[in-house]
């Protein structure tokens, strides 16, 4: 059960932030809004909040999910792999310490947050072109010294391991075609989202409830289908950014 999120506003730079999306340029004041939804949900749902500024220079930093992996017992400072976001985490890490031992890892090992997924006990750990191999393996052994298991996972063409695998409870995971045969996943039930509903994959499992992104019924319709109460939130700004749910928050 999480009871803390580290979030951060997004910043009137957001539209010069990295993006492969083309669906054009987000709006800040926009953005703004929406994250404000963002964390009422979050609070709703029984998380203390802690809501950082916009870091200036940084036009990507309300995905503050990057910047750190954190876990009952300790918190992983990670070294960004996009160059222009390295520095985020600087910020986050007194934050941290407020609430958990903080371990740094220094490149050339390369994580992000994104690329992490915790499942009870297990770390999956997604190969991106944000994370490496040595990124992997120096967080996954970090983790290890509290009793963790963790895998690492050859990815597809995805952004980060989470834009295509999230957790929605009781042993299911949301996943693309290209996850569904990973021998790695194979003692989850998988529910697949196919392309033309592909942003969905990325939802959010906050202590029984499902945060989904607006505009995706099938999507909505399988996760209802469970028995899980569902949020809806319109994620467009974020989006235009390959932002998800996920992103916009540290949970612990």
């Amino acid at each position: 059960m999480f009871t803390h999120a580290i979030t951060r506003r997004p910043s009137e730079e957001m539209v010069e932030g990295i993006t492969s999306a083309n669906l054009g340029t987000p709006d800040p004041h926009l953005a703004l809004a929406q994250h404000k939804a963002y964390c009422m949900t979050l609070a709703t749902l029984g998380l203390e909040l802690t809501v950082l500024d916009a870091e200036p220079g940084y036009p990507d930093c309300c995905f503050v999910e990057d910047t750190a992996v954190v876990c009952e017992h300790v918190a992983v400072l990670a070294p960004l792999g996009a160059p222009s976001r390295q520095g985020e985490e600087a910020s986050v890490e007194p934050v941290l310490l407020r609430h958990r031992p903080v371990v740094r890892v220094s490149p050339p090992a390369l994580f992000e947050g994104g690329d992490v997924l915790q499942v009870q006990d297990t770390f999956f750990i997604g190969l991106s072109e944000r994370t490496n191999m040595a990124g992997a393996t120096a967080l996954g052994e970090a983790l290890a010294r509290h009793g963790y298991a963790w895998h690492a996972l050859e990815m597809g063409d995805a952004l980060h391991f989470k834009t295509d695998v999230s957790f929605v409870g009781d042993n299911t995971l949301l996943v693309s075609p290209f996850f569904d045969k990973a021998p790695e996943l194979a003692r989850f039930r998988r529910i697949v989202v196919d392309n033309d509903e592909a942003y969905a994959r990325n939802c959010l499992f906050i202590n029984g409830t499902v945060i989904v992104p607006a505009g995706f019924p099938r999507t909505l319709a399988a996760i209802k289908a469970l028995g899980r109460p569902t949020v809806e939130l319109d994620m467009s700004e974020f989006r235009k950014l390959d932002g998800g749910l996920t992103c916009l928050s540290l949970r612990f």
